[in-house]
């Protein structure tokens, strides 16, 4: 549901901001408070027009629009259909037509890229290295500066046919480096896993079952300029804009703040049956960090989704840049609260687009769950303390699963039931390891096996099998 604040009763002042905030679904005075934000920041990074919005359960709740698309006093107002480059934030719908050839056994994220495009002198890297900027592949192109000039084929691109050929920097595997050129070489296996262009999966694939029809790979119907904003004047300069040929699949894509919304409830968890809940999951782990020496890192890259780290707090999505275009999409992981945001400037956008969020999240939090019982009284005689070793550990049944220790704290872990009397890790140090349940001659659990540790009801008990056994002079 979008929330656009102007209406056609309401006229847009000759600044381009708006008389009247419409709420929505949300608190009017929560509105105001996300409106002068926007339009704070609006002023401060000189931008000439911005809009953002803010996504909770997969509904566009509160939208908003600040400025002209010409930056001149009485231009056309922006609004959340206007269409704006979103740059990198295309990355991430390469990445999912990635994922989905894997999901679909067409591919394995440790074929080696060579594999699937051979040609290129980075083939040897894996196609997760590249999916994480953990390939080593160079940054950016050795033509000129891709971004403002006409782009050429793949051949062209990976030096097949002429000139130097584009490489590697660092060993596959060894640090994050971000790449461009890494996202172009996965468009480039993209369209020849599908025999057609990269863009043509990706709308068929998932802009088309989305209803995202107001993204595409140049401007369409109302879109603002690219404008570079000089750095001691008020006075603009139109940016170039061109098809990136090869490079497109790193940042072509256009889309408006009502299209980019229902790409924030994808990365929020409603994929619409086009992507399992696991692999998006697994999309979000952490591959590479983006590490800063002498400052504590916040940001990591997964599989073609940026992921930060915030104060416990596990955030999903991506930054966009282009000439004349900034643009952000972030999503929390656990709650799928988001906020997308787009500006037709080069340069001066602060941290606004976490700030929106945090300032929604602070002022329409959303309410607990109710508890109910529902657990399992099976798991009863599972419950209660055990040791292992000297060490103490309470198990707890929650729901469906079993908790042992604290998750988050040191080995403290849930499990899933995975057959009887068997259990597998969910989080922390025991995530995917096993954990079976071993009976006394009468039935009752006698220890737990857990990744070949043993669990008893008291430490070292001497009548459970503990691996080198207990000295038979026990405790002294």
């Amino acid at each position: 549901m979008s929330t656009d604040p102007r209406s056609d009763a309401d006229a847009p002042a000759t600044d381009g901001s708006t008389d009247r905030i419409d709420a929505g679904p949300i608190e009017p005075a929560t509105a105001r408070h996300l409106h002068h934000l926007l339009a704070t920041e609006q002023r401060r990074g000189r931008l000439p027009s911005v809009a953002a919005g803010i996504v909770r359960d997969s509904a566009l709740v509160w939208s908003d629009a600040i400025g002209t698309l010409d930056g001149r006093l009485g231009g056309e107002p922006a609004d959340t259909d206007t269409q704006y480059r979103m740059g990198s934030i295309t990355k991430t719908f390469v990445a999912v037509a990635v994922m989905r050839l894997r999901d679909a056994g067409r591919l394995d994220l440790l074929d080696r890229f060579e594999d699937h495009v051979p040609g290129s002198r980075f083939g040897g890297a894996t196609i997760a290295q590249l999916l994480s900027h953990g390939a080593g592949v160079q940054a950016e192109t050795n033509g000129p500066w891709w971004e403002r000039t006409p782009g050429g084929d793949w051949e062209s691109l990976a030096g097949s046919v002429a000139g130097s050929p584009v490489g590697q920097r660092f060993r596959a595997g060894r640090r994050f480096h971000y790449t461009n050129v890494g996202f172009a070489a996965l468009g480039e296996l993209v369209a020849r896993a599908h025999g057609t262009d990269w863009f043509d999966v990706v709308r068929r694939d998932l802009l088309d079952p989305l209803g995202m029809s107001r993204t595409t790979t140049r401007p369409s119907g109302r879109a603002a300029q690219g404008l570079a904003v000089h750095p001691f004047a008020d006075v603009l300069l139109p940016e170039p804009e061109h098809d990136a040929g090869a490079m497109a699949p790193a940042g072509q894509l256009w889309s408006t703040v009502s299209d980019l919304a229902r790409w924030a409830a994808f990365a929020g968890g409603d994929t619409g049956e086009l992507l399992s809940p696991d692999t998006l999951a697994e999309m979000y782990e952490p591959h590479t960090i983006n590490d800063h020496p002498g400052q504590p890192w916040t940001t990591a890259h997964g599989l073609g989704w940026q992921v930060w780290n915030v104060e416990g707090t596990r955030y999903a999505g991506h930054g966009g840049s282009m000439p004349g275009f900034l643009a952000g999409l972030r999503v929390d992981v656990e709650s799928g609260d988001g906020v997308v945001i787009l500006t037709n400037t080069t340069s001066g956008m602060g941290l606004v687009a976490p700030e929106l969020l945090s300032a929604f999240v602070e002022r329409e939090p959303r309410s607990p769950e109710p508890w109910h019982a529902a657990g399992d009284p099976s798991a009863l005689e599972l419950v209660g303390t055990w040791h292992w070793g000297p060490s103490v550990s309470t198990a707890k049944a929650v729901g469906e699963h079993l908790v042992l220790g604290e998750p988050g704290q040191a080995r403290g872990s849930r499990f899933a039931a995975d057959g009887p009397d068997a259990w597998v890790g969910l989080d922390g140090y025991y995530t995917g390891e096993p954990l079976r349940v071993v009976r006394a001659a009468d039935g009752t659990p006698s220890h737990l096996d857990l990744a070949s540790f043993r669990f008893t009801r008291t430490p070292y008990d001497p009548s459970a099998d503990v691996p080198g056994g207990v000295d038979e002079d026990g405790w002294r």
